[in-house]
Order: C-alpha cells, then sequence, then structure tokens
C-alpha cells in the first residue's frame, strides 16, 4: 500500500514538472514568434530605407552624412545576430532615421515629390507597425519572465536553463515629447 501511494505521489511530481517545463516551453516559443513579428516588420523597415535614400539624394545633397548614418545603421541593424544587438541597432536606426524626417522639413520641394510623399506614408505604416509588434513581443517577454521569476516555476526553469529574455525598450533620447514648429 505504501509503495502504490508513494509511486502516484512520484507520478504526480513528474507530471506537474512536465506541466511546468512545458508550459515555459510555450511561453519562450510565444516569445520567439512574437521577436519573429517585431523582426518582419524592421525587415520591411529596412526594405524602404534604400528607396526613401535615393529619392532625398537628389534634393539633399548636403545632408550626405545624415544620409551615410542612415545607411551604415541599417546595415548594423541586419548584420546584427541576437536579439539585444539587434534592438539596440535598430534604437540608433530609429534615432537617425528621425534626424532626417527633421531634416526634410527644410525641403519643401521634396515634400511635394509624390514618390517622397509616397514612401514617407509607408515609413509612417511600418514604424506604426514595428510599434504594435514590438509591444506585442514585450507583452510575451512579460509573461515567460514572471514565469521564470515565480515559485515555483522558477526550479524547473533553472533546472532546465530557460533565461529572462530582454525587452525591446526605447532609450531615453527617444522619450522626449518632439518639439514641433509652425514658423
Amino acid at each position: 500500500m505504501i509503495g502504490i501511494a508513494f509511486a502516484v505521489i512520484v507520478l504526480v511530481l513528474v507530471f506537474w514538472v512536465v506541466g511546468l517545463y512545458n508550459g515555459l516551453v510555450r511561453l519562450r516559443n510565444q516569445v520567439k514568434n512574437a521577436w519573429a513579428q517585431v523582426d518582419v516588420q524592421l525587415k520591411r523597415r529596412h526594405d524602404l530605407i534604400p528607396n526613401l535614400v535615393e529619392t532625398v539624394k537628389g534634393f539633399a545633397d548636403h545632408e550626405r552624412a545624415i544620409l551615410e548614418n542612415i545607411t551604415k545603421f541599417r546595415s548594423q541593424a541586419m548584420n546584427a545576430q541576437d536579439v539585444p544587438s539587434k534592438i539596440n541597432a535598430e534604437s540608433e536606426l530609429g534615432k537617425a532615421l528621425s534626424q532626417f524626417l527633421v531634416v526634410v522639413e527644410n525641403y519643401p520641394m521634396l515634400k511635394a515629390n509624390e514618390t517622397f510623399l509616397s514612401l514617407q506614408e509607408e515609413l509612417s505604416s511600418t514604424e506604426n507597425k514595428i510599434a504594435f509588434s514590438r509591444q506585442a513581443y514585450n507583452d510575451q517577454v512579460l509573461f515567460l519572465n514572471n514565469k521564470i521569476d515565480t515559485v515555483p516555476t522558477n526550479v524547473i526553469a533553472s533546472m532546465f536553463n530557460f533565461r529572462p529574455e530582454p525587452y525591446y525598450e526605447i532609450e531615453e533620447a527617444e522619450r522626449e515629447t518632439p518639439k514641433v514648429s509652425f514658423r
């Protein structure tokens, strides 16, 4: 009788551990899926940038440094191998694009160019999709990191080497409200 009770307890414990492990795997896969969705939108951004740069080159030739930075940061972002380095590279690219859009305000002919307007609208739409995808990714990271950090799954997580995932956060400089002037 004691042997059967012991076997039942062991079996319940095994199922419990398997259930916790499977839950962690499921959350980790959801984080990977959410990152893949972010990556799709980042690829879309990367594909738009060369066309945008080429369109602007004809109008703003002396803004070459900003255009070169955008190209450089795009290349770094595309070559980043892991999530933290990709997040950093994308942050730099985002800052360069913001600078670029501020400079564009100085070129009324460019702002009236149909190709540029179309590309700018596409970039704006893509940036919105990136923000939405980033939020979905961060939500999944929150779920996984909470599971990894709370009892009892923290024991299973440490046994099977589950690690917290990084959030896709904006840098402090991007938190500032942009100044708008209608001069």
